[in-house]
């Protein structure tokens, strides 16, 4: 008996499509590839699952820079219409209307686009890598590059608001991939009218005898600006994607501290939080975090102490004023930059001095105590001190997971 039945994240085949004169300078040849969601759900249903169709596959193709779309739908067998699934009516509910049908016809835009695409906003940010080749002998990205060598790629990050020109029209082609890659992930309100954004590109220079510059999307990050009190705002990181493509590639984290260095050279701006972080989400934090206060030379002299035999600000136990002085300079959310000094403190903590692993141990449940109020006062206090032990040597693992990751 045929199945009709099919896997609707293998069977979306997304495409980042480039010009001619592009598509051989890629990082890497895999981004020439197809690629395929993480999750349909949103889209297709809980269960992710097409039927009516034996070989379906689904192109959804993108300019690499403009993100104009072509879609089209195929397989080797079909039942009737009045049975199978509606594949191009349902994703015609999530995609602008203006899509390509004709490969040919999209393929000249990709083409066009090629060299008329810019990023709209704002360029805030920017960084470069060394181009790789493919096949043998690929150089290493991180080895140093000046940007205007023929070997560079460059990497900028544009802000925008729905009050730059064309970028409403260009937002709605790119927020697709928060449905397919970002769990839980919905479509923003476009009437409110105070979300930023950030978006990645990576520019490349064609070997031409004008050096023609191409702009390629990378990804995108939604931030949104809350009252706080008195006079600025809590500026809050919502969605976050990296396109598989360029994922593994530290552009997660460029991404993050170009956002991380808006927010703190902004006076506006009170701290920077972030709204429900997916595990993966909290580890890039987190390391990113860690490496900008251990490149923090004022800050690192006075936690760890300046000089021999003298001790420093976090003890343990941490200087509370201290503490909550370099949080606020910093914009970081309390309960982050209290993980982020008890993992500072973990990391030089002697594994032999009994006393500073009881003041680390104290200042460590303190907190979870905080956090964990309106469960821990429902405990007995036997069963209160056996939980609080038991979150503590979980968090003291995964701190020493997290530092490995850094070192």
């Amino acid at each position: 008996m045929a199945d009709w039945t099919s896997d609707a994240n293998q069977a979306l085949c997304l495409r980042l499509s480039r010009g001619k004169e592009d598509a051989d300078v890629m990082e890497g040849e895999e981004a020439l590839e197809v690629f395929h969601p993480r999750f349909t759900y949103p889209i297709f249903g809980d269960e992710e699952k097409i039927y009516g169709y034996q070989d379906l596959r689904i192109d959804l193709s993108f300019a690499s820079g403009s993100l104009a779309q072509y879609l089209s739908v195929s397989s080797s067998a079909k039942l009737p219409v009045s049975t199978a699934d509606d594949v191009e009516g349902t994703l015609f509910k999530f995609i602008p209307p203006d899509y390509y049908k004709d490969r040919e016809q999209f393929v000249k835009r990709v083409e066009q686009d090629a060299t008329t695409f810019k990023p709209m906003g704002e360029k805030v940010y920017s960084y470069t890598r060394r181009a790789t080749t493919s096949g043998k002998g690929k150089t290493k990205q991180d080895e140093p590059v000046d940007e205007d060598s023929d070997d560079a790629v460059v990497y900028e990050v544009y802000k925008a608001t729905w009050a730059t020109p064309g970028f409403r029209p260009y937002h709605r082609k790119m927020q697709v991939f928060i449905l397919l890659y970002i769990e839980a992930g919905s479509y923003i309100q476009e009437d409110e009218d105070k979300w930023e954004f950030m978006v990645l590109y990576e520019r490349r220079r064609r070997k031409d005898t004008n050096r023609t510059e191409t702009y390629h999307f990378v990804g995108y990050s939604t931030l949104y600006p809350f009252y706080c009190w008195p006079d600025k705002v809590r500026m809050r990181l919502s969605q976050f994607v990296i396109l598989p493509p360029f994922q593994a590639k530290g552009h997660g984290a460029s991404l993050y501290n170009a956002i991380y260095q808006y927010a703190v050279q902004n006076p506006l701006i009170a701290e920077l939080t972030i709204e429900d972080p997916s595990e993966a989400f909290e580890d890039l934090r987190d390391k990113c975090d860690l490496r900008m206060l251990l490149g923090h030379e004022k800050f690192l002299s006075m936690a760890y102490g300046e000089g021999a035999g003298q001790k420093g600000k976090l003890g343990p136990p941490a200087a509370k004023v201290w503490v909550e002085e370099w949080r606020r300079k910093l914009k970081i959310a309390p309960r982050q930059f209290e993980r982020l000094v008890e993992m500072l403190i973990l990391r030089r903590l002697n594994p032999s001095d009994s006393k500073a692993l009881r003041a680390f141990r104290l200042q460590v449940k303190e907190r979870l105590y905080r956090f964990n109020y309106e469960i821990m006062v429902m405990l007995e206090k036997e069963e209160r001190i056996e939980k609080l032990q038991e979150t503590f040597e979980g968090v003291r693992e995964d701190y020493e997971r997290i530092l490995a990751l850094i070192s």
